[in-house]
């Protein structure tokens, strides 16, 4: 009647092993394993350490055999991102990074080639933006290295192809790439060929809950964990994970999945592809059970993370909640930026671009950190507040909460100032949503858990949870929102 589950989370900036139990009126996790994620700039760009990753993955294994019987493993991590293996199945160099700018002016090509933005649109039901995995795939064109592949792995699916030796694509992660048919469920024929992407390249499709194979032989071994123990096909995008465990009662609800991106919409039964959703620049990935999570991505605190790794470059301790106590006392709203906007989005010096942006805009520059961090939450709060809004009204849904999951659910005063914003009712939490996510879609796999209104009843009764109503009539909120333009591919 109950279960032990092993989820590999990989995230943007670190990886983690972690083991949950599962059991009626029982939901427990465990962190056994955790590890940096960081990528490595090449002469040719910037790819991601994926075999430092798939060794920590093995590391966290060999941690949660150590700590009793695992039932199954499962892994999730961010999209869009992809390896490329050749004939015999080897890894035709490292991964690049979506923050490469190799992508730069693909997207214009690859929309005359299939009929314009629109038609692509109409088909995908995807976001534009310049990394999704059709432009990085056209980016290749030409090059010896795609000349030379035979099959393409995400990387939550390429990981679990080092475990299992077995190929597939797990379809809430596939719905990413922007070659992906929202509506039928399935690769994109018409695309493909359009693009002249060979047909075997992508590979076949794998639905959360499917069985992903069972560890091999040398991974049993180098893991501890007995071989035949099976690898579970989970929601692998980690958004769409993370929305498995928001504890949602009813269709009158948003989520916010915050961490280096907020992920900001809702939980559809189908997508919505209007040219207003397109011209808004929303997307519809998959969620689990044939839903939809109609969505935008809106830069999240990827911007704090960067200002904190420039700031100790530069042999500055950053402390994170003496610095949350000195931005609540700033005094608010005197420099905003757009968090979409295109500086934003590489690695970089980023107390400096949101110094020039406040200068270009005519706005003071935060003279501080504490000032700075108020600016990036206060800035995030009103791209929720503009984002579900939109997400809203081109679904023609009437939103009474929110619910804001993952890392940005510890930060009280982000939490505070999205309810303010947005004049909802802001419940945060769970914390792990995705790691929760990952580990309940395999239990439901093992049949320990039924529908997502069932798994959603026990995050809620068993993971801690806090609520922030909303204060004052939101006129300043009102005020400091007519300020702040967004870009336009994200308007």
């Amino acid at each position: 009647m109950s279960g032990r589950f092993a989820a590999a989370d990989l995230g943007a900036t670190s990886g983690r092993v972690m083991v949950g139990q599962v059991g009626p009126g029982t939901l427990e996790l465990t962190e056994v394993h955790r590890f940096p994620n960081v990528p490595v700039r090449l002469p040719d760009g910037l790819r991601w350490d994926v075999l430092g990753l798939y060794r920590g993955v093995l590391d966290g294994l060999r941690a949660a055999s150590r700590s009793g019987a695992v039932d199954s493993v499962g892994v999730d991590a961010w999209a869009v991102d992809h390896g490329l293996l050749d004939a015999d199945g080897a890894l035709l160099g490292a991964p690049y990074h979506y923050r490469d700018g190799r992508t730069d002016g693909v997207a214009e090509k690859v929309g005359e080639r299939v009929g314009g933005a629109a038609e692509l649109y109409r088909t995908t039901g995807l976001q534009h933006l310049p990394f999704n995995t059709v432009f990085q795939l056209a980016s290749a064109a030409g090059t010896a290295q795609l000349a030379s592949a035979r099959t393409m792995l995400l990387i939550p699916d390429l990981i679990a192809y080092w475990l299992t030796g077995t190929v597939g694509a797990e379809e809430t992660n596939a719905s990413t790439t922007g070659l992906f048919d929202v509506r039928a469920g399935r690769w994109s024929e018409e695309l493909t060929a359009r693009l002249g992407i060979a047909p075997g390249l992508l590979p076949p499709l794998r639905a959360p809950g499917d069985p992903a194979g069972t560890l091999l032989p040398h991974v049993a071994a180098e893991t501890g964990l007995p071989e035949g123990t099976p690898v579970t096909t989970v929601a692998s995008h980690d958004t769409a994970s993370a929305v498995v465990a928001v504890p949602a009662t009813g269709p009158d609800t948003a989520f916010v999945s915050c961490g280096t991106w907020s992920l900001a919409g809702l939980e559809l039964p189908g997508p919505v592809l209007t040219e207003e959703a397109r011209a808004a620049n929303f997307t519809n990935e998959r969620g689990v059970d044939g839903t939809v999570r109609f969505l935008r991505n809106v830069m999240g605190l990827w911007l704090w993370e960067e200002c904190r790794r420039t700031w100790e470059g530069r042999g500055y301790a950053v402390d994170l909640p003496s610095l949350l106590e000195e931005a609540v006392r700033e005094r608010p709203f005197i420099s905003l930026i757009d968090p979409d906007a295109p500086e934003f989005l590489a690695p970089g010096d980023m107390p400096e671009r949101i110094a020039e942006f406040c200068r270009r805009t005519g706005q003071p520059v935060p003279g501080s950190p504490a000032a700075v961090l108020r600016c990036v939450l206060e800035s995030l709060a009103l791209a929720h507040r503009r984002t579900l809004r939109r997400a809203a009204a081109l679904a023609g849904r009437d939103v009474r909460r929110i619910h804001l999951v993952g890392g940005g659910a510890r930060n009280a005063p982000l939490c505070q100032w999205t309810a303010d914003a947005t004049g909802l009712p802001v419940t945060a939490g769970p914390v792990e949503a995705t790691a929760l996510g990952n580990v309940l879609v395999q239990a439901r796999a093992a049949g320990l858990v039924g529908d997502l209104a069932s798994v959603r009843r026990l995050v809620a009764r068993t993971q801690p949870l806090r609520h922030y109503e909303p204060r004052g009539d939101g006129s300043a909120w009102d005020r400091a929102a007519a300020r702040v333009e967004p870009s336009p591919r994200n308007c």
